[in-house]
């Protein structure tokens, strides 16, 4: 009997590794389908998926603030006279008329020191209140003064014993809303002190300054705008919150 040789050509590695190839392009196409079909079954047959793919993360979006330029942090403000700040200022310092006994004749201005308020007396027992900031400890004065010279948005040259205390402070700062004499100024006597406005509203109702008398702008200007040079400005000692010739009542 004729005993038959397998073919040379058939048993060839070469030919092997052919048929290896194309089953394994067959094997990833039938893949893919399973895939393809994996994702569209839920929506064709229901939940049953033949083969479920694993989630993808999520790119991740810009926010729309990211695109927003970062809000710079508020400064402390510099507080010329010192570096104590009263945090909350309360409601009793707002500008307002109230009841004010007193033997000084109508548009004098009288301090209260203590009580860090401001009395511009309008007569018939009636005052308009204002809250200040005064000396603190060591630097509270008491006398009669009178304004000598008014100023708007005032230029500040600090004296010479205030820069032997703080030799950081400038030597010179132009009139404007960055000026620690704030939007207006009322100057007292021959004195170094002057009643006047502040970029720093927070220390009202403080005993924070070197002696002068602030206000915040609103009050400083309204004040201005009743006063004139010459105008009498009585101001109490620290130790006590009237004199013999002025009681406040409510």
């Amino acid at each position: 009997m004729r005993v038959r040789t397998p073919d040379a050509a058939a048993t060839s590695p070469h030919i092997d590794r052919n048929n290896h190839n194309i089953w394994r392009r067959r094997t990833m196409a039938a893949l893919v389908a399973i895939g393809v079909a994996g994702i569209t079954a839920p929506a064709l047959a229901g939940p049953a998926v033949l083969f479920p793919l694993l989630p993808l993360p999520l790119p991740v979006m810009p926010s729309p603030l990211d695109a927003m330029p970062a809000q710079p942090q508020a400064a402390p403000q510099v507080d010329a006279d010192t570096d104590v700040v009263v945090t909350e200022r309360p409601a009793r310092f707002k500008r307002q008329i109230v009841a004010y006994q007193t033997r000084e004749a109508a548009g004098t201005i009288v301090i209260d020191t203590p009580n860090t308020y401001l009395y511009y007396v309008l007569g018939d027992g009636r005052a308009i209140r204002y809250g200040i900031g005064v000396g603190r400890q060591g630097f509270t004065w008491s006398g009669t003064q009178s304004i000598t010279r008014k100023a708007e948005w005032p230029d500040w040259t600090p004296p010479a014993d205030m820069l032997a205390r703080q030799p950081y402070l400038p030597r010179f700062v132009a009139g404007g809303p960055q000026n620690p004499l704030g939007a207006r100024a009322m100057y007292l006597g021959g004195t170094v002190y002057r009643i006047h406005g502040t970029n720093n509203p927070s220390t009202i109702g403080g005993h924070v300054s070197s002696g002068c008398i602030r206000m915040t702008n609103d009050d400083v200007i309204d004040l201005y705008s009743r006063t004139a040079v010459g105008t009498r400005v009585v101001v109490l000692p620290a130790e006590r919150h009237a004199s013999s010739s002025t009681r406040r009542q409510g």
